[in-house]
């Protein structure tokens, strides 16, 4: 979680930059790095919970480029998500956390990023719902929409990368093609729970 803020401009590093399509952006605001198209989703989804399902979701296409397509957004997260088209009307804070979390992806994906951030996805969530949101999540991948994730669930989202780090008290340790990882006697036994 640390690491996603120095990203998203929310904490200076204490050495290194970040760099983003080619641009250091290491001294750039979290503002304006929203505006080259880095969006967040936040561990715990902050929604408001007083606030409707579609009132969360249309709070993410706040730039003038995504306010711009934002019927076209809507849409599209409808198809991704259809729970939430049926869910519109109710307000976040009686949502599963399931739909919760659908609604923060969706909320992300209205502001039309570059790159996806996403922070403990599977949180908080049920089971049953943990692999529909990473199916969502791939979906979005073959998409073609770059997707940054931290994941405790380390084998759910190596199952849909395309990349892994593995970090252990904030150093990458290990680092390479999904298959590789889940291959590591060490690493199965140590992060992924695998015999």
């Amino acid at each position: 979680s640390t690491t996603l803020k120095v990203i998203n401009g929310l904490l200076r590093p204490t050495g290194g930059r970040v760099v983003f399509q080619g641009e250091d952006i290491t001294k750039i605001p979290a503002h304006e790095r929203a505006a080259r198209g880095i969006e967040s989703c936040p561990e715990g989804r902050r929604l408001f919970p007083l606030l409707t399902a579609e009132g969360n979701l249309r709070l993410g296409a706040y730039s003038p480029r995504a306010r711009a397509s934002a019927e076209e957004t809507l849409a599209s997260v409808y198809d991704l998500f259809p729970r939430l088209r049926e869910r519109a009307k109710v307000k976040a804070g009686r949502l599963s956390g399931g739909e919760q979390q659908m609604v923060a992806i969706g909320r992300g994906l209205m502001s039309k990023p570059r790159i996806l951030i996403l922070d403990e996805p599977s949180l908080g969530i049920a089971p049953k719902l943990v692999s529909e949101i990473f199916e969502k999540i791939h979906e979005l991948r073959k998409g073609g929409l770059t997707v940054l994730m931290v994941e405790q669930n380390a084998y759910q989202a190596l199952r849909i990368a395309d990349f892994g780090y593995v970090m252990q008290e904030g150093k990458i340790v290990k680092e390479g093609p999904p298959d590789q990882l889940l291959d590591m006697e060490e690493l199965r036994k140590a992060y992924f729970a695998l015999p």
